[in-house]
């Protein structure tokens, strides 16, 4: 019988050799006349450990990493196959203490199975959502996601039930599912890995979502920075359509739903719903004024639901196991799980899917173990470039909308991103509106000159010119924004900005310093 080894073919991988691990173990086992299968999966997440491959054993996946080419053959002869040691094992990879303690309801798939194998996704419980909401119907499926509390994971927290049920409520002639899967945040790669590691859970999550509301026609809007993540998705798509999973009738339901991929051009903005419709529709990627909202008027002019992919994602479990179940999870009004992504300056970067309300102490240092560099942690960010920094003093914050809104900060996406004290905060602010300045659509003035406005005062209060009232200033300057920008990039761009001012005063006021010393 042929020795199952499973090595990921994720980009995280890819990026530190594992296509070459992948040859060298196929050469290897050539060499010793030894019969095997590899199988190219997913990530299972724990960066620091890729390329991370395993072994099927009668105890389970075993786990060895980082591997590197070279050290195939040593794994060879300490008997990987059969679950030898080496000091690269790790034993049973579900054991490990990174992912045993997750609370893994979107990721449960991903690292583990072949990701363009519908048989495989089937194996592990795949389709089971999308089959219970064509027996329950329509109407009972979108009040299931209502009950479950499923909010938007892409940073808005829009009850995702609401949105559905607003589209299905309006008589249209063509009615659209439009995945943004323009995951732009710094930190962030949970989308990425799940278009690359489970495709399919994000088309039977956009079926579901099609079949509730009446829409026959859905779109995926990949960021051109995932060229990889394009074409593995791209496939998932041919192949579901083979397995009558899309098409004129889903899984032999009589009811039509279909998907294309779209690729976008690079533009940070498209990842604002509006935006990205704009650009589905071959336009310029800007604003649109709303009323009236995507889920009455979207994509060409027709009711569109626009979620996340790790909206989609999230309905197949809740239809599989019920509202109930899944509302279990979370506190508050923040149910569920949320995909953490720990990035930047941190030991274990990686994805932690948890329940909403663990802190941000237990994510940066529980799982990720604080710095790279071994410092002190000084600011950590969350919820991507627009973002509040938290300092050190706020890492009790609960992981949660409410909990998040309440310190002045948002959730964003999930991701975080952690800085040692060698961080210069007053620059940080400065990157912010630097960032919307390069980022912005044009559309509205408060964003469009405001956020170069602020580069220009940042850099005076950098400089020491006048810097009481250029402080006062820039205060002025993110009210006009916050209050005054048509969407959430100019209206969002002063948070990272002012909790830097609240929490780092002391770098603005000894910035001239070292701009002299440099």
């Amino acid at each position: 019988m042929s020795a199952r080894v499973f090595v990921p073919a994720d980009s995280s991988a890819l990026s530190v050799g594992a296509d070459a691990v992948a040859g060298a173990i196929l050469d290897e086992a050539r060499r010793r006349g030894v019969d095997i299968t590899i199988v190219r999966t997913g990530s299972r997440g724990l960066f620091w450990l890729e390329p991370l491959i395993e072994v099927e054993t009668a105890a389970g996946r075993i786990g060895y990493g980082p591997v590197a080419p070279d050290e195939v053959a040593r794994l060879f002869e300490a008997g990987f196959l059969t679950g030898g040691l080496h000091p690269k094992a790790l034993g049973r990879v579900e054991d490990i203490p990174y992912l045993a303690r997750q609370q893994r309801l979107i990721f449960t798939r991903c690292g583990l199975t072949d990701p363009l194998s519908i048989d495989d996704y089937r194996r592990h419980g795949g389709l089971r959502g999308l089959e219970r909401a064509l027996r329950l119907g329509p109407k009972a499926t979108i009040e299931e996601i209502l009950a479950s509390g499923l909010r938007g994971r892409g940073g808005a927290g829009f009850p995702t039930g609401v949105k559905w049920r607003t589209t299905a409520g309006i008589e249209a002639d063509q009615k659209y599912i439009v995945c943004n899967a323009d995951e732009g945040d710094s930190g962030t790669f949970a989308d990425r890995m799940l278009l690359e590691g489970d495709p399919f859970l994000l088309i039977e999550g956009m079926a579901i979502a099609a079949l509730s509301v009446g829409a026959t026609k859905g779109y995926v809007y990949i960021r051109s920075e995932y060229p990889h993540a394009f074409a593995v998705f791209s496939r998932a798509i041919e192949r579901a359509r083979a397995a009558g999973l899309l098409g004129p009738s889903v899984l032999g339901s009589g009811r039509a739903f279909d998907l294309e991929s779209r690729l976008g051009a690079g533009a940070y903005i498209c990842g604002e719903e509006t935006s990205l419709l704009e650009s589905l529709e071959g336009k310029r990627g800007q604003i649109r004024v709303k009323p009236p909202l995507p889920a009455i008027a979207g994509l060409f002019g027709k009711p569109t639901v626009v979620n996340n992919v790790l909206s989609f994602a999230s309905a197949p479990w809740i239809l599989e196991h019920g509202a109930k179940a899944y509302a279990d999870y979370g506190v508050g009004r923040s149910l569920g799980s949320q995909p953490f992504q720990l990035a930047g300056n941190i030991r274990y970067g990686g994805l932690v899917e948890l329940a909403f309300g663990a802190s941000l102490r237990d994510l940066v240092e529980g799982f990720g173990g604080g710095t790279r560099t071994g410092r002190p942690i000084r600011a950590v960010q969350v919820g991507g470039p627009l973002g509040a920094y938290f300092p050190a003093s706020l890492l009790d914050t609960p992981l949660d909308y409410e909990s998040m809104a309440a310190a002045k900060g948002m959730l964003g996406h999930g991701g975080i991103v952690v800085f040692d004290d060698s961080v210069d905060m007053a620059r940080q602010a400065r990157f912010a509106f630097e960032f919307c300045a390069k980022e912005s659509c044009g559309k509205c003035t408060p964003c469009r000159v405001g956020s170069t406005r602020g580069v220009e005062t940042v850099d005076k209060i950098i400089a020491g010119r006048d810097r009481d009232r250029n402080v006062e200033l820039l205060r002025d300057l993110c009210e006009v924004m916050t209050d005054g920008s048509l969407c959430a990039l100019g209206g969002l761009a002063p948070l990272p900005v002012l909790s830097a001012l609240e929490h780092f005063r002391e770098d603005f006021a000894r910035a001239p310093a070292r701009v002299a010393a440099e």
